[in-house]
């Protein structure tokens, strides 16, 4: 007992001592400094020159949609300029750490020198599901029917935004207007379909509407592979914050490597995606895509709200729809006086830059402000702001390229300032690689031939092609302006055919949608035809050395074959039999000036902005295996009794 003493008690003082030790130690870690920052901090914005409001705007069904409230300081009786938007609402408003309301705005989506200089109270809303909104997002929300069997859709969130809009904005003098480019402008539209009252004025601009037929996702049947990022972005997360990957420096090589568009999806993981699988379930043209177009849709109503379309002649995205929803409403009484038109020089959502040229084409003005100041501003005012004069706008403003100048219609198509309707007249092929306006004579094999091979598509654009929307570090970001390149590269390809007129001996303009009439013939038992009609310039230009013989794209477009027949119903191909196919280009408004010469060329691949077609007719494009890929002898015919031609909207010549 005592020799276990002697050893215990110095190791019980130690444990001892290490306890207290710990004890103090633990004093010191709860012991903390105050933070600096504040549990609330409030910002003292008193100098900013507009007050900046954040409202969770409640819908019908409860859901809560996340909306930014810009109002200049010391509005009254001020109108609303809404924007619904899948994009993130807080980032539209905050492009400038700055108190005054023009930097804070400028961007993508917003005219910040007419927001400002009349004096809108701006709103930007996320749609639901996305960024700061409640709810469930679904791509293009289809409106209430068919397609969506529950309570609400982009309409009601609509028409509920702007009804508490002009219940809790003292300030305003509760009109609104709805403006939007691109999504925004299919929020735009959508704000027509059965609309509030207070809804004075929507202004859609390079609107979605259609994404079978001509917008974002397909093309007459073809997909558009190089949209798969933009999908990816969108759906898989609400903030859009899953970016895409590529890890190629030439787009060409990465959608090449992957094979089919599924797989490509298919590695990504975009099979958790409900918009992805809506693809795949829908490569052609059923009632999933007829039932929720826009232009079809709206054609069922009269028109209550003035509308003004507003259209880009060489729009890399949305080419078709605004001309769509033209056609459907322009014939309809209660279009009389609210339906106007605007057809710019511009890429998609070049509206509210200063717009001085298009790539390497020079047109002559600042278009972008000449739209702005003369076009738009006027419109937005006469039914937003109390007191403003009517405007004086024509049904129709066109920019006629080549011309370089505006014009005022009273409908479209139209020409000589409104003087004479366009004539269609057909320009054939020829042998010899030529083009013209009389009709082919007889003599030689009647048509020219090509090899079309999958595992060489012809690119759309000179490579490297950079990532869909991504700029490259060390090269300047030229894809939104792909459609104005110079097309005299691919013209060396052993499978592009290429037709040539001869020198123009006199201006020649065209406005509306040439129309191919293609007789062509595959060894496969499918096909991609692609048509470009092409404005040649003289291989000298003294006041412009750089742009001889330029070959500028006037208006080009994609047609896959398996819907020669029924864009619904697709089937194969019966093998080398010359066969006719019928599609319309895209709308033009252009003078082909003396000494010009026009050009068309044809090919099977348009690689990869759209799917490669396998050349063996399969059920689903999206699915094809590396074997279904296979080369196809192409002819495109032009004798007498099998004569290819476009048929041209043509107006009297323009000097």
């Amino acid at each position: 007992m005592h020799r276990f003493m002697r050893h215990a008690f110095p190791a019980f003082f130690l444990v001892a001592a290490m306890a207290t030790g710990s004890a103090h130690g633990a004093d010191q870690a709860h012991v903390q400094l105050p933070s600096e920052i504040p549990a609330h901090f409030k910002p003292v914005t008193g100098s900013f020159d507009f007050t900046r409001r954040v409202v969770d705007i409640p819908m019908r069904d409860g859901v809560k949609l996340h909306t930014v409230i810009l109002i200049p300081k010391g509005a009254t009786h001020a109108g609303i300029l809404l924007t619904r938007t899948p994009y993130g609402a807080d980032s539209m408003t905050h492009h400038a750490d700055s108190p005054h309301l023009g930097p804070t705005i400028v961007g993508y989506d917003t005219p910040d020198d007419i927001v400002v200089e009349d004096g809108y109270i701006r709103v930007v809303q996320d749609v639901r599901g996305k960024y700061g909104s409640g709810g469930a997002f679904v791509m293009n929300r289809p409106m209430r029917g068919p397609l969506n069997k529950t309570s609400v859709d982009d309409a009601t969130d609509t028409y509920d935004t702007i009804d508490w809009l002009v219940k809790n904005l003292p300030q305003s003098n509760g009109k609104v207007g709805i403006i939007g480019i691109s999504y925004d402008g299919f929020e735009a539209l959508v704000g027509a379909f059965h609309p509030h009252p207070a809804l004075k004025v929507v202004v859609p601009i390079n609107p979605m509407v259609d994404g079978w037929m001509g917008d974002d996702w397909f093309h007459n049947g073809a997909f558009r592979e190089q949209m798969i990022p933009y999908i990816y972005g969108q759906d898989a997360g609400r903030s859009s914050q899953y970016p895409w990957w590529s890890g190629e420096r030439d787009d060409y090589n990465l959608y090449l490597k992957a094979g089919s568009a599924g797989a490509l999806a298919q590695s990504r993981g975009m099979d958790q995606l409900g918009f992805w699988r809506k693809l795949l379930a829908h490569p052609a043209y059923d009632a999933f895509w007829q039932d929720q177009a826009m232009d079809k849709l709206l054609a069922k109503q009269p028109l209550s709200v003035p509308m003004m379309l507003v259209h880009s002649l060489w729009d890399e995205e949305d080419i078709y729809g605004d001309m769509a929803v033209y056609r459907a409403l322009a014939d309809k009484p209660s279009a009389r006086g609210k339906l106007f038109l605007v057809i710019g020089p511009w890429r998609h959502a070049k509206t509210w830059e200063r717009a001085p040229d298009i790539g390497k084409i020079d047109l002559g003005m600042n278009t972008g402000d000449w739209f702005r100041n003369h076009v738009l501003r006027p419109f937005l005012a006469q039914y937003l702001k109390d007191g403003a004069p009517k405007a004086s706008i024509a049904p129709v403003t066109a920019f006629i390229t080549g011309a370089n100048r505006w014009e005022r219609l009273a409908h479209w198509p139209e020409g000589c300032d409104g003087h004479c309707t366009p004539t269609m007249k057909p320009l054939y092929l020829h042998a010899d690689d030529g083009l013209g306006f009389t009709a082919p004579k007889a003599g030689g094999s009647g048509y020219d031939e090509y090899v079309s091979d999958p595992a060489k598509p012809v690119p759309y654009r000179i490579r490297p092609i950079q990532p869909w929307s991504h700029g490259m570090p060390d090269q300047v970001d030229t894809w939104p302006e792909w459609l104005v390149d110079d097309q005299r590269q691919f013209a060396t390809r052993t499978d592009v055919v290429t037709y040539v007129s001869k020198p123009l001996e006199q201006p020649l303009m065209i406005a509306g949608s040439p129309a191919v009439h293609l007789v062509a013939s595959t060894s496969g038992s499918d096909s991609d035809w692609v048509v470009k009609l092409i404005d040649v310039y003289p291989d000298e230009m003294a006041e412009q050395p750089s742009m001889g013989g330029y070959e500028l794209p006037i208006a080009m477009d994609i047609f896959r074959g398996r819907y020669r027949k029924s864009f619904a119903d697709p089937e194969p191909i019966p093998s080398n039999r010359p066969l006719p196919y019928r599609f319309d280009l895209p709308t033009v408004n252009h003078v082909f000036k003396k000494g010009h010469r026009l050009m068309v060329q044809i090919q099977s691949s348009w690689f990869p902005l759209y799917d490669r077609n396998p050349q063996a007719f399969v059920p689903n494009i999206f699915l094809a295996k590396p074997g279904d890929y296979q080369k196809a002898t192409q002819r495109i015919y032009h004798s007498p009794q099998q004569a290819t031609y476009i048929d041209l909207p043509v107006v009297k010549a323009v000097q």
